[in-house]
């Protein structure tokens, strides 16, 4: 099915940034792994999985529209410690959320409700799960310290 060349030139820049913060993601849970933060590498191992799960719809939807994806992801630089690695994350939600809204917008203006609805359904969980659990983060290490912060994450917390 033919899609709206404008949507789908959009879905491919919104897919090159889901993949970027899928291996940012990768990266910080691994590194929290290695740091021995359990708790924090369980749940960014989890956004990396919700990533992948974004950009694989992303990825489905450009090819139902008869697009040619764009598998390289867009540029970034990992975080080296534990603040720096949850502002790095902040900031990627942040822009990926602003993005997601200017996609909305154009598939409304493009009569793509299909795509649209994958969007808004992105951008919840951007918003909702994501983005509010790093300001949740955050706002502990300000509030406890980060030292008191490292040491509630040594351990996983039971799901």
């Amino acid at each position: 099915m033919q899609g709206s060349q404008a949507v789908v030139d959009y879905l491919k820049e919104l897919l090159r940034g889901e993949l970027a913060a899928r291996d940012q993601y990768f990266i910080h849970s691994r590194r929290y792994e290695d740091m021995g933060l359990q708790a924090l590498y369980e749940r960014l191992n989890h956004e990396m999985e919700e990533e992948t799960q974004h950009a694989d719809a992303l990825l489905r939807r450009i090819l139902m529209l008869e697009g040619e994806p764009d598998m390289r992801p867009s540029a970034f630089t990992p975080g080296k410690d534990v603040e720096e690695m949850l502002r790095k994350d902040l900031d990627t939600e942040f822009e990926v959320r602003a993005n997601l809204k200017q996609g909305i917008a154009l598939c409304e203006q493009e009569g793509d409700y299909v795509s649209r609805q994958i969007l808004v359904t992105q951008l919840d969980d951007t918003e909702q799960d994501h983005a509010h659990w790093l300001e949740q983060q955050l706002r502990l290490i300000t509030m406890i310290g980060l030292q008191n912060y490292q040491q509630a994450q040594l351990n996983a917390s039971p799901a």
